[in-house]
């Protein structure tokens, strides 16, 4: 009787471990079914893009750094991808309404943007946002690295850096300075300038490069900080006077400006320009389209054009501009927490007029 039971009991033990093992087969190769499906669906997606237009984000308006090097790079690129690149001007919080809006576009690489250090650094460091720089893209190369100027408008009483520190201890509180916004790389330039000067000089944030160069070459606001590539028609047709550049040597475009840090020691800013994704793109077309833009950024037209907008050009790999993102977060942390501590400061103060 013993005997029957011990059998039956292996039986049915038997039977168990066989149908785990069954279940466990079955589970193993529907993850591997799926997985080939995907790896199936993603190459035939790489090889048949692009097929359609692509949107190009661009987190500010017409006419700032972000948006010159966007319709530079754009035609190069649409001739070697076959397809039509569309800029979407998405301005707005110092380029982090376009960074929203790439981080929920669909993954499909249709739609990328170009993005600068503002909204990939400093905005994170300073308030909480809907997306993570790190995790919600994927880079795809780096154009460039680009100095900023320091630009005031002609009747400011100050023809150069140390004339316009100066100014700004004789008269605390009056000067003020344009930046594209809060949280952009502008905004952290003028925070810095005036830490690092000892100065009181007021921030008024534009909703982009574009808009605050308007107001400054208007007379509405006394400086700013900007990129090379939209101050320089209006420094050399002379409605803006340069006083300086961030960098820690001179730009290659412009060698008569002298560098703001050898005024006012430890002071030196840069912006970088890149290409992303959305950050769960397939790795085909990020391959694919670093392998396009390195390209166009290695043309010796387009070196030229770069260097004379003050552009550093990179062309980099999409590892190396991951790296270069993740070290601009923690230096930028460590920046923003000197100056603002872990709160945003109130930013927006009232205009003087010029040279009054």
């Amino acid at each position: 009787m013993t005997d029957t039971f011990s059998q039956r009991h292996v039986v049915a033990g038997s039977r168990t471990a066989t149908s785990a093992c069954i279940g466990a087969h079955r589970r193993l190769a529907f993850i591997v079914c799926v997985t080939l499906a995907a790896l199936i669906s993603n190459a035939t997606i790489a090889q048949s893009y692009p097929s359609r237009p692509i949107r190009l984000l661009v987190g500010y308006p017409p006419g700032g750094p972000a948006d010159v090097t966007a319709r530079l790079v754009a035609p190069y690129l649409s001739e070697a991808l076959r397809q039509s690149i569309v800029i979407d001007n998405r301005s707005g919080a110092g380029g982090t309404v376009a960074a929203i809006t790439l981080a929920r576009a669909e993954a499909d690489g249709y739609t990328i943007g170009i993005m600068a250090n503002g909204e990939l650094a400093i905005s994170p460091n300073l308030r909480r946002l809907s997306y993570d720089p790190v995790r919600d893209f994927a880079p795809v190369s780096r154009i460039g690295v680009n100095q900023l100027t320091l630009v005031v408008h002609p009747s400011v009483q100050a023809k150069s850096t140390a004339e316009l520190v100066a100014l700004a201890k004789a008269r605390p509180g009056t000067v003020n300075f344009a930046s594209a916004g809060n949280g952009s790389t502008a905004h952290l330039a003028g925070e810095l300038f005036k830490a690092l000067a000892a100065i009181d000089i007021v921030h008024v944030p534009y909703k982009g490069a574009g808009p605050a160069m308007t107001d400054l070459i208007g007379g509405q606001v006394h400086m700013l900080i900007t990129g090379y590539p939209g101050a320089a028609p209006h420094i050399k047709s002379g409605k803006l006077r340069a006083l300086g550049v961030t960098g820690a040597k001179r730009l290659t475009a412009a060698p008569d400006l002298p560098v703001i840090g050898e005024t006012v020691k430890g002071y030196e800013v840069t912006s970088s320009y890149g290409v992303l994704l959305p950050g769960r793109a397939p790795q085909q077309i990020v391959a694919r389209l670093h392998r396009e833009i390195a390209a166009v950024v290695k043309k010796a037209d387009v070196q030229e054009k770069l260097v004379a907008l003050g552009f550093e050009p990179e062309g980099n790999s999409p590892p190396e501009y991951a790296a270069q993102i993740r070290t601009e977060l923690a230096a930028t942390d460590g920046c923003t927490t000197r100056m603002f501590g872990t709160v945003m400061p109130s930013v927006i103060g009232a205009k003087s007029p010029i040279g009054s």
